[in-house]
Formats: C-alpha cells, structure tokens, sequence
C-alpha cells in the first residue's frame, strides 16, 4: 500500500475575494522563450553553440520578442554563444534576449560583460525564498533573504546605469509557490523600491512555480493576490513561469492570466526540468481554437517539431497536444462517424466557422493538412471507413453501403491491427471495382428507342464472358440498366432486381471519370449486396457496377 501518510498537504491561500474565475482570456501574454536557458540545462546532451543558433533562429520566425538565452555567467558555451549573437548582429532591433543571474557581485558583472554590445537586454536575477528552502538551504530568516535581493538589484542597477543599451530588470523570488504571500509582496517590493520602475520604464517581476505544488486555482489566487497588493502595479510587467510537476502547467498558465499576469515564460513543446517547463505552443494554441491572435508564427507545427526534436534529441509523444502524430487521429467508430458528418456539414453549408465534433481546429491551420484525420483499425466504424475513402480516394459510398464494406475493414483489422488508405483502397478495389469474375462485363450499345410500339425506350446488346466464354444478349428496357437487368434474366436466368442506384463524377477535366453504385436484390434468394464500377461514361461505368454486384451476390453458382 502507498505510504501517503509520509506526505502533507500543501497550505492553500485563504483568497475568497478571488475575481479570476470570472474572467476570460481576451488575448496573447508577452511571450519569453527560456528553451535556450532553462530548456538546454535540463537536456542529457546539451546543446552545442551551432545547435542553439538554430534553436535562436526558430524562435526569431516564430515571432519571439523575450529570448532567455542562457546564464552567462555559469557557462562558458552560455556565454561565447551570446558574443556570437551580438557581434554576428543577429539580434534584431525588436527583440530583447534575456540572461539570468543569481544575486552574486561576481556573476552579475560577468553577465553585463556578456552582454557588452547590446541595445537592450532583460537582466533576470532570483533568490529563493520559500520557507522550505530558507530553513534547510540557507539558513536565513526572511530579513536575511530580502537581503540578498537588494543588493542583487543595487549591483545591476549601478552597472545598468554605466551601460549604453537599455536594460530591463527581471526580478524572480524562486521557489514562490512555497511561500507565504504577504512575504512574497514584501520582497518584490523592496526590489521595486530599489529600482524605482515606471509606467514608462517597467520592471519584470517574475512569480515562478518553480516546482508545482498544488493545483491551478491556487496559483491563480497566488497571481491575484500579488496582483492586487503590489504598489504602483502599472510599473510592473507581471510574469509567471509554471513548472509542470503535477501535470498541470498549461492550466495554472491559463488560470495566471485570468489572474493578472502579462507574460509567459516557457518552452516550446514543454521541455524543461523534471516534468517540464510550461508548454508555450498549448497555450499559443488553445488560444487560436478559441479565435484569439496567439501573435506567433505557428502555422507549421511539423517544423517547430522537426528543429527542437534535433538538437534536443528528445522525441515528441505521439500524444502531445497539438504535436503529437494522433492527436488529430480517430480510431472510435463513433468519433469517425462525428467526423465525418461534421465535415460533411460544414462544406454543405459553406461554412467558414470551423465546428467539427472531436477537432477544436482544423488540421491544415496548423500544417498538418497531410497527416491522416482518420485511421482505421478494429475500433473504427462505418463512417470512418466512408471518411478514408471520400477524402483520399473521391469515392462517396452511399449511407447503406457504409456498413457493408466496413465489415469487411474490420474484418482484416482485427487480423492484422490498423489498416492504413492505402490498404483500405485496395480492399475496395478487391471487393468491388476488380469482381470480375466469373462474370465479366465487356461491352454495351446503346440505342434509343422511340417507345411507342414496344413500350421501352432503349434497345441494349451486351457483350461478357462466364468463366472466360463470351456470352452476349439483346434487350429491351425502360433505360439502359433496366434493359441490361431484363437481358440477363430473359436470356440467362439470373433473377436480379435493382433497389437504388447513386452516382458522381471522381475528378473533373477531360479525363473525367464517374462512379457507379448499384444495389442489387437476387430475388431468387433475397440476398442484396453493392456493386461498384468506374468508367468515364456513367452508362458503362453503372453497368459495370451491376456485373461487379452480381459476382458479390454468386448467383452463378446457381447456372
């Protein structure tokens, strides 16, 4: 049995004036990439500098203005790739990078020596100050730590008043999710005292979740609480930076926002120290499903995907929100079905609002346009099956043929696990399009009649061949079908009636090609399946679909 009595509940803010549940997210946070900072350290190979220049070009074209690129101070590689980005100029004029510092003399003078050259940087300092950290890490009672983060904040600031770009402070009290809140308030303020923002030149002060300790609605009453209690609150540009310890990053995100914070630090794809970094690319999403701008770049999630995968060396779970390969997939006969239908919907009513069950977005927004919606394996059903074939092969199947040839799908998928189009195809093809045998259709005339003395309107001679040996028959009929039906009982004996017959062209152009599905009753047995055919005259191609049904039904058994 687990041992949860080693464990102890977390303390909760006694917060009843809460106002954040009911608020909604209206737009985009001030985005900061720490993929290069805080991404690279927790990776078991980190990256090398020309792996970081690629990792930073991504980020440029994915629209990042707050890069943290690295802690300059602690790492010679931190350090020579940041000279590289200033003095090869490869900081845009728009966007600031960002270097992280403890509150040491030594390191921050090493950091504004990294950033020699710069028009503006965010120089981001922290000190930890939970109660769980000040007791056994340091030592210290909380005059002693609000200590260490003045005098952090004096060092930038008379090194930040001899330096010739813009400097922006970040102040970060770690650990801030263990600590009490009145304290909290207390330490960012003597931060904020020490700096002096303004309206017009803001300070940062970041409130990390730097391990996540209880649920989301706790972190936003954290938020909200130090939203509403810092002095001169419009001097400060309020950041959160959630850990995803519980799993629940990207909602305790969500939930700050709805809190008061401005900003986001995060990473693509979430990676990060122990279970990760807050994923940017969720919220960025989730954000575009519900038609809010995400301002970023991230219409092509497979390239976002293909360059972190590489120099992280990490791989992507195929469940991953948004990124994974089958988070857009359907095994559920019932979610196909939905699927297809919804589809079906939207393109009958032209509609440009996208509303399809079990899809928040289209696929394609997000270049995942050739990646299968649908997949088919002993789960799925028929309109999964109707799907595949209407959206890589043109062939809509009609409503009551859908379970007929869905059996036969999951008949083979329950033999051999999933079934990809291709192979769904080519099971078509077998059971429909290439039943030629013994039946065999070869050719049909056509001539119209006038009606008036036999009572029929089209005259047919056609042509086949039973196990190989040419047969033919002329007939007369109320139409080509009905006219070959009348032939092949009259001449032939097999008693086959025509219950519904639908029809549509595959491809247009010149070498347009129909579709053909014929259902047909033998009323000898009362046995009825459908037949297929594909021609670019609909005449040939609606016969063919006759012959092709005929052989499913083997009624020549019988002759």
């Amino acid at each position: 049995m687990l041992n949860y009595q080693r464990y102890r509940r977390n303390p909760v803010l006694n917060y009843p004036e809460r106002e954040w549940p009911n608020k909604e997210i209206q737009k985009a946070p001030i985005w900061c990439s720490v993929d290069l900072r805080d991404g690279n350290q927790a990776l078991i190979d980190p990256m090398i500098v020309s792996e970081k220049i690629e990792l930073w070009n991504l980020l440029l074209k994915l629209g990042f203005k707050e890069i943290e690129v690295g802690f300059p101070a602690a790492s010679q590689i931190e350090y020579d790739f940041l000279r590289q980005l200033i003095e090869r100029r490869m900081i845009p004029d728009d966007v600031c990078v960002q270097v992280l510092s403890q509150c040491r003399k030594e390191q921050i003078e090493r950091t504004f020596q990294s950033i020699e050259g710069c028009k503006q940087a965010i120089v981001h300092i922290y000190n930890s100050t939970s109660t769980l950290q000040r007791d056994v890490v340091f030592g210290m009672d909380k005059d002693a730590i609000t200590q260490i983060a003045v005098q952090g904040t004096r060092w930038v600031k008379e090194l930040a008043e001899k330096f010739p770009g813009k400097i922006i402070l970040e102040y970060s009290p770690e650990s801030f999710t263990g600590t009490e809140m009145d304290y909290a308030v207390e330490i960012c303020t003597a931060v904020q005292e020490v700096w002096q923002p303004t309206k017009e030149n803001p300070m940062i002060i970041n409130l990390p979740s730097t391990v996540e300790m209880t649920t989301p609605n706790v972190y936003a009453d954290q938020i909200e609480y130090c939203n509403k209690h810092f002095k001169n609150r419009d001097s400060i540009i309020l950041s959160v930076h959630p850990h995803n310890d519980r799993g629940c990053g990207v909602a305790a995100s969500e939930l700050a926002l709805l809190a008061g914070a401005d900003r986001v630090e995060g990473t693509l794809l979430g990676n990060g120290e122990r279970t990760g970094n807050v994923d940017l690319l969720t919220i960025a999403y989730n954000m575009f499903s519900q038609g809010i701008n995400p301002e970023l770049n991230i219409e092509n999630i497979n390239e976002i995907i293909e360059v972190c995968e590489r120099v992280t060396k990490m791989r992507t779970d195929d469940r991953h929100p948004y990124a994974g390969k089958l988070v857009f997939t359907a095994f559920s006969g019932s979610h196909q079905d939905a699927i297809n239908k919804g589809v079906a919907a939207m393109k009958a009513r032209k509609s440009e609002i996208w509303q399809v069950p079990y899809l928040p977005i289209d696929p394609s927004d997000i270049g995942r346009v050739y990646e299968p919606i649908i997949r088919i394996n002993s789960q799925s059903g028929k309109g999964g099956v109707a799907f595949i074939m209407d959206t890589y092969f043109g062939f809509k199947l009609p409503k009551a043929m859908h379970r007929e040839f869905a059996d036969v799908i999951q008949f083979m998928s329950e033999q051999a696990g999933e079934i990809a189009p291709d192979e769904v195809m080519a099971a078509f093809r077998r059971e429909y399009l290439d039943r030629k045998e013994p039946i065999h259709f070869r050719s049909l005339q056509v001539t119209e009649l006038g009606g008036e003395k036999t009572g029929f309107d089209t005259k047919v001679h056609c042509v086949f061949t039973l196990r190989g040996e040419e047969k033919s028959f002329d007939a007369l009929g109320n139409g080509p079908l009905d006219a070959v039906c009348r032939g092949m009982r009259e001449h032939y004996g097999y008693n086959v009636k025509i219950l519904d017959y639908e029809e549509h062209t595959l491809r247009a152009g010149s070498d347009s090609q129909a579709a053909a599905y014929i259902h047909l009753l033998n009323a000898d047995t009362g046995m009825a399946t459908y037949g297929v055919g594909v021609s670019s005259n609909i005449t040939r191609a609606s016969v063919r679909a006759i012959f092709s049904a005929m052989n499913r039904l083997g009624i020549e058994k019988d002759k």
